[in-house]
């Protein structure tokens, strides 16, 4: 499976030590390149565009919060970004909400931060009706307000 991952200067070791960690995944690197600093909209974007077009299966967004740059993944069309604190938020976000980006502070602890992204990466989304309904919605709203 292909993984997206992108982090602005705050969230750049975290990213390095994730790609250096995330073994069972193919990994592509949509920066920043280092702790110089960047303005996350720009890397939530990035990442943004390139899941909604299905070049890669899912991302890995990180920023000082994770919640900037998680706002900024959500402005693209198709995109269901969580910030996510706890490998239960990863699991519940994946399961219920279908997410397709995880968000997580620069923050995190780096061994946590893994079995979050781990968590994310592995738990499918829920095929319950309830859940597929919210989805659809979700989509529908964006189909009918987004101009492309």
């Amino acid at each position: 499976m292909k993984i997206g991952i992108a982090s602005d200067h705050r969230g750049y070791n975290l990213k390095e030590f994730l790609k250096q960690n995330l073994l069972d995944y193919e990994i592509v690197d949509y920066g920043t390149d280092s702790e110089d600093s960047v303005d996350y909209p720009d890397y939530g974007f990035l990442l943004g565009e390139k899941v909604a077009s299905g070049e890669v299966s899912f991302g890995i967004a990180i920023c000082g919060s994770g919640i900037g740059i998680s706002i900024a993944c959500n402005k693209v069309k198709g995109i269901r970004c969580a910030k996510v604190s706890s490998v239960w938020d990863a699991q519940v976000t994946r399961c219920d909400n279908d997410a397709n980006i995880v968000a997580l502070s620069a923050n995190t602890d780096s061994s946590e931060a893994l079995e979050i992204v781990n968590t994310f990466l592995t738990t499918e989304a829920s095929a319950l009706e309830r859940h597929r309904k919210r989805i659809e919605k979700i989509k529908k709203y964006e189909d009918e307000h987004y101009e492309c």
